[in-house]
This record gives C-alpha cells, sequence and structure tokens, in this order.
C-alpha cells in the first residue's frame, strides 16, 4: 500500500491533483482541507494517502495531515459512509469542526454537507464519539506543505469551481447559487470554493 507521497504538484484540478513522485504521475483526489493548503503548480508537496482497491478501480486519496487521513479512514467504517461521502465531510468541516458536532450531536451541522441526510447524521455521531479519540490524539505527524497556497485567477476559476463543488456531492445548481451569493471577481478557484463552503 501507499502510505506517502513526496513529489512536485503538476496538475491541480480540485478535488483532483496530479503529484510527480520521481517520473511517475500520481492522481489524487483530496479534501478542500487539504486543497487550501497546498502550494502552487510545479512546487513540491507532501502527502499523507489511503489507497483504496476496487474490482474496476485503484483510487488514491491525499491528505495534508495525518489527523485528516485518519478521520477519512474512521469515516470509511461507518455504515454506508463510502470514500466520496468521507471526501465531502472533510471537504465541508475540519477535523476540529466534525469533532465538536458530533461530541455536542449536533445533527444540524452535519445535515448540511452534501450527501449527509438525518439518518447519516445520527449515525455518525453515534459510531464516530469514541473513534474520534485516535484522530485526536495524533500529533506530531502533519506533513509540510511549501510554497505559496494560492493560485493566481484564472478566467475560468468560476467554472472550475463550480466542477469542484459539483465532484464534491452538490447539485449543479445549487454549486452555481453557492457561487452567486458573493462577489466572485478576482479569485482564484481555490478561494472561490472556500468561500462557498464557508458560506453554506
Amino acid at each position: 500500500m501507499i502510505g506517502r507521497l513526496r513529489g512536485v504538484i503538476i496538475e491541480k484540478q480540485p478535488p483532483e491533483l496530479v503529484l510527480d513522485v520521481q517520473g511517475v504521475g500520481y492522481e489524487l483526489s483530496a479534501p478542500m482541507s487539504t486543497f487550501f493548503n497546498l502550494p502552487a503548480v510545479n512546487d513540491e508537496v507532501t502527502l499523507f494517502t489511503h489507497m483504496v482497491v476496487r474490482e474496476d478501480a485503484q483510487l488514491l486519496y491525499g491528505f495534508a495531515s495525518e489527523r485528516e487521513r485518519l478521520l477519512f479512514r474512521s469515516l470509511l467504517k461507518v455504515n454506508g459512509v463510502g470514500a466520496k461521502l468521507a471526501l465531502t465531510i472533510l471537504s465541508g468541516s475540519d477535523v476540529d469542526t466534525f469533532a465538536r458536532s458530533v461530541q455536542d450531536g449536533d445533527t444540524a451541522s452535519l445535515t448540511r454537507l452534501p450527501g449527509v441526510g438525518k439518518k447519516t447524521a445520527e449515525r455518525l455521531i453515534v459510531e464516530m464519539r469514541d473513534r474520534l479519540k485516535e484522530v485526536s490524539s495524533a500529533m506530531g505527524l502533519d506533513a509540510i506543505v511549501t510554497g505559496s497556497s494560492a493560485l493566481a485567477p484564472t478566467t475560468g476559476a468560476k467554472t472550475e469551481a463550480v466542477e469542484a463543488l459539483i465532484a464534491l456531492g452538490y447539485k449543479a445548481a445549487e454549486a452555481d447559487k453557492m457561487l452567486r451569493s458573493f462577489d466572485t471577481e478576482g479569485l482564484s478557484t481555490e478561494q472561490l470554493i472556500r468561500q462557498a463552503l464557508q458560506r453554506n
């Protein structure tokens, strides 16, 4: 299994990126919590990874910290939560915010995440309470992320942001509405996604 990768980012299209590791390009999916802290294209980064092997595909997920990866792996153990939903949860909520929602039994904040209904939120609260202790205790294992985290604004930033939100589970109309709720002028794709998720 692949547990960690260090290489140069050669492509970034949230939530996907390609990492060049000594001439081999690894395709990874990453939550927005990781994407917001990635350096620019052509910069080096170290990511913790989780590999999912299915009959029809081998998928690789990248995380900026060990805590994020631990939470992702814990979420996969919850009945009815797959890799896509776990990625969406991490994109809409950082580890500490998610932990607070679970510990407080706050179903309202969890159901604001795409794909999380009331029953799933209740299941997350029941099944994740004990598992969060393992995640919270992870210390000193964060990846070293270097370089500038912001990409220069592009003319297609809004289109890319809509596509990224759709990939995270939002409907096209919903994603478009989220981006229309604030001034998008001059913002990069990552900045647009961050604003949209914060305002949701």
